[in-house]
């Protein structure tokens, strides 16, 4: 006899790897960044439907949705997925 696991998203991975986040489009589902910050679909909706979603959430009409600017700046990114205020010495003076 097998058992049986009803564990939400066993065997799914969690979050995103930087390339899969910079090529989110401008605004995209509250799915897709649930998945980005590891949280699960139920949290997910729970903390936006309460107001204390991590980033902004847009409401339209029934639709949650996040920019992709709110989530990478949240992460800490810039629009180019660099790290902001690194500096460095690629940057111009």
């Amino acid at each position: 006899m097998s058992t049986i696991r009803a564990v939400e998203g066993e065997g799914v991975p969690r979050g995103m790897t930087h390339g899969e986040l910079l090529a989110l489009p401008v605004s995209f589902s509250l799915e897709a960044a649930n998945r980005a910050l590891g949280l699960g679909r139920t949290t997910g909706f729970a903390l936006a439907k309460r107001g204390a979603y991590p980033v902004r959430v847009l409401r339209l009409g029934r639709q949650y949705r996040v920019t992709r600017y709110d989530l990478l700046r949240y992460l800490g990114l810039d629009a180019n997925g660099r790290p902001e205020g690194g500096g460095g010495a690629s940057e111009a003076a």
